[in-house]
């Protein structure tokens, strides 16, 4: 096969398995969406933050979407799943990806259900330092893969090339995972606003396993951006569904492991920045309130409640933030480019 046809096949792989997930994720959407509110799966909107302590204004911009049906996630990484198990499955590209999303979508689908149940701190689901364990968990299984397994301990840096960190890459690739996976989830505060950009980054790491020749690695993310659109259709202000940890959780952990499989991890904070940035504003709020006795950065955390709070509308803090998102992706793709 000359590199045109290999070229062409990877494009056509890349495409058919995107169209294809958005075609199955559009068509079981009605059964699922009419499952969830049939047996009124719906989400209890928190009262606290990270810390525990009462959030009044999160509550109070949020508490007219309570009792929204929430695992739509379970739409994206299960038709993931079942399309990259029967179509894609490959034990040098797919297969950590997979067990990242799955694992991590199962993780956080039972955190849903016990906040559906009213199980946990405030009836609200797991408590944070239980999620943290667990995602650690899972990341230091996806670790002993990468270190021990596939000898990954190199990183990329654009404009130096290829440098060795040896046993670094054990924290850096748990830091790493673990902050993109809740940073992800901080995201997932507005309707359509983790999905929209999501697609954007899922895309931007499809182009450069293509251009890596990683077709199976490629196809999976077309795979995962076709569900994403799916899901978005439903989604999107007003949404009819939540993603919740199951799918937020999830998309968190795999894009990460998409950074170290394609060795562009310093790229991923821009790549990602939307997410990085929620996730480092809940971050600096938290150390603002315990450092300075209780006294806060911004109106609400993550960033996007701080701007719903100043009197923004919903659909415009979401559709900045995907242009915002578009061009980060594109950002990281032109670096990843020119470094070549």
């Amino acid at each position: 096969m000359d590199l045109a046809t290999a070229s062409n096949f990877a494009l056509a792989k890349t495409f058919w398995l995107a169209s294809l997930a958005f075609l199955v994720a559009i068509l079981w959407t009605p059964l699922f969406t009419d499952f969830l509110y049939k047996n009124r799966l719906g989400k209890r909107i928190r009262q606290t933050g990270f810390d525990e302590k009462k959030a009044p204004i999160f509550y109070a911009l949020h508490k007219h979407k309570e009792n929204t049906p929430t695992m739509g996630g379970l739409l994206i990484w299960v038709t993931v799943a079942v399309i990259t198990v029967l179509m894609n499955l490959s034990r040098s590209q797919t297969w950590l990806p997979l067990f990242a999303l799955v694992a991590t979508g199962v993780v956080g689908g039972i955190d849903d259900l016990f906040n559906i149940m009213g199980i946990g701190p405030n009836r609200g689901g797991l408590r944070f330092r239980s999620k943290l364990l667990l995602y650690l968990a899972i990341a230091a299984i996806g670790v002993y893969w990468f270190y021990s397994k596939l000898g990954f301990n190199i990183m990329s840096i654009p404009g130096f090339g290829q440098v060795q960190i040896g046993a670094w890459y054990v924290p850096l690739f748990l830091l790493v995972i673990v902050y993109t996976t809740f940073a992800a989830n901080e995201t997932d505060g507005l309707d359509g606003l983790l999905a929209g950009t999501m697609a954007s980054s899922f895309a931007a790491f499809g182009i450069i396993a293509l251009l890596q020749g990683k077709v199976e690695l490629a196809a999976f993310c077309g795979t995962i951006l076709g569900s994403l659109l799916a899901f978005l259709w439903f989604n999107i202000y007003p949404a009819r569904f939540f993603m919740g940890d199951t799918g937020a959780m999830a998309l968190g952990m795999t894009l990460g492991v998409l950074a170290f499989l394609t060795n562009t991890v310093i790229l991923l904070p821009l790549i990602a920045l939307v997410p990085y940035l929620e996730g480092l504003s809940a971050i600096i709020q938290i150390g603002s309130k315990k450092l300075r006795g209780g006294k806060k950065v911004f109106l609400s955390a993550p960033i996007h409640h701080h701007f719903q709070a100043i009197g923004w509308p919903e659909p415009k803090i979401t559709m900045r933030f995907w242009i915002i998102s578009a061009v980060s992706s594109m950002l990281g793709l032109f670096v990843y480019i020119i470094s070549r």
